[in-house]
């Protein structure tokens, strides 16, 4: 870390064997190998704050609707990847207390129109097959002090630039209003840093 300023050293933190570059209002994302997975695991950290989607600098995590996403909600994501399957971890605080939201992974990263995260990444792609099995749905309910967690598990990967957000949604299920997007760098990672 030569040449770095004391708050920059500090801003470097270990989040499951990967450090993680945390910085205040954005979003940052470290790559790295997963000792605790035998060395074959690699993975990526993301966490950002919310903002309006009107801010002045265009935030990583974007508010479409401040009642339910209220800005300075924080989000989390972490994406294992051991062989061919894929773990997405997703995290909330701050959100609106006690209610159902719908999570996906998106194919684009997030913009000012909610549209611009485009579709639901698919595994295979086929509009028939718009299910949990064929996507990423991180659907979740916040606690009474608006945070939640949750996790999905498939037996296959997300390449890299095919996916590149998770969108929140009004209401959970197949598809809703978007209230919320953070753009996430998806990969596989089986070939290294990407």
């Amino acid at each position: 870390m030569t040449g770095r300023s004391r708050t920059q050293k500090r801003a470097v933190r270990v989040v499951g064997g990967a450090a993680a570059l945390l910085l205040a209002g954005s979003a940052a994302a470290a790559y790295a190998q997963d000792t605790a997975a035998g060395g074959d695991g690699k993975g990526l950290t993301v966490e950002g704050r919310f903002a309006p989607a009107s801010a002045f600098v265009p935030p990583g995590a974007v508010s479409y609707d401040a009642q339910l996403v209220p800005a300075g909600g924080w989000i989390h994501v972490q994406q294992k990847v051991s062989g061919k399957e894929t773990t997405v971890t997703v995290k909330v605080k701050g959100l609106k207390p006690n209610h159902a939201f719908g999570m996906h992974v998106h194919e684009k990263a997030c913009g000012v129109d909610p549209k611009a995260a485009g579709m639901h990444y698919q595994h295979v792609k086929d509009p028939k097959l718009v299910n949990p099995d064929n996507e990423v749905w991180l659907d979740f309910t916040t606690d009474k002090d608006g945070n939640a967690e949750m996790s999905a598990h498939h037996t296959w990967g997300l390449p890299k630039g095919a996916a590149n957000s998770v969108i929140l949604h009004r209401e959970q299920g197949g598809a809703g209003e978007r209230v919320g997007c953070f753009t996430v760098p998806f990969g596989d990672f089986t070939t290294g840093v990407k």
